[in-house]
């Protein structure tokens, strides 16, 4: 994690991309671009496209067209071990934890990257300030978790890599509403110290309501994009995302 202030940069960049899976056309000429220090949102039904997008930027899918620029460097052909490096991590969808190491153990998998050092303590020390409850299920194994917990220790796990940008896939997927507050307020803290986030939400009205932009997915391709707040009162947004009426 760093404390240093966020600049104006552009931080990540999708210039024209495709994805394709075998003949599947997913993401279709997708522009994405997030500036260093925003939460920025990206909403979308089931199949829009919202998961490739993670999985492109972490080059687990890679893209048939275009380009994808982290700090204005071309991530093709990077590993994803070296994106981790450069500063990209992502908090997957469902957790993915280990279920049978500890819960230090998966700590210490997110700082595979870099070198063991002291820094390594103070990066531990971070991740229990925000989340005193993972400090307490240090010996405990990750899968006897509750949904919560397991949550805090992916993003926990992911801080330790010491991002600059941190790529969030469905963080409030499957937990309670309360929760789901803690888990949003923490994605705020961890913003306000410095690390740009992008995350893709089920949750609109929680995503809308902490991001600075968003953009909205449709089988794969961008549909509306602008401030959060202007894209909350869209008509597309409150009936498609937020469950409200058109009333005749």
């Amino acid at each position: 994690m760093t404390n240093a202030p966020a600049s104006c940069s552009e931080m990540l960049e999708f210039r024209a991309v495709d994805t394709h899976y075998g003949d599947l056309h997913v993401l279709k000429a997708v522009d994405y671009r997030i500036e260093a220090g925003e939460i920025v949102c990206l909403l979308g039904g089931n199949a829009s496209g919202k998961s490739t997008t993670m999985k492109a930027i972490m080059g687990v899918v890679r893209p048939t067209r275009g380009d994808i620029l982290f700090e204005g460097k071309s991530l093709l052909g990077v590993s994803s071990a070296e994106r981790v490096r450069r500063g990209i991590a992502p908090v997957l969808e469902a957790r993915r934890l280990f279920p049978r190491m500890t819960v230090y153990e998966n700590l210490e998998m997110g700082a595979y990257t870099r070198p063991r050092g002291p820094d390594f303590d103070a990066d531990l020390e971070r991740v229990f300030a925000l989340f005193p409850r993972v400090k307490e299920r240090l010996t405990q194994l990750a899968g006897t978790l509750s949904g919560g917990e397991q949550q805090m220790v992916a993003i926990g796990r992911a801080l330790m890599a010491r991002p600059r940008l941190l790529c969030m896939d469905e963080p409030s997927m499957g937990l309670s509403p309360a929760y789901v507050e803690q888990v949003f307020d923490i994605i705020r803290t961890i913003n306000r110290q410095g690390v740009t986030i992008f995350m893709v939400e089920q949750n609109a009205n929680m995503a809308l309501s902490i991001a600075d932009r968003a953009y909205v997915l449709q089988t794969g391709q961008v549909v509306l994009s602008g401030p959060a707040a202007e894209l909350r009162e869209t008509e597309l947004i409150r009936h498609a995302y937020l469950g409200e009426l058109k009333v005749a």
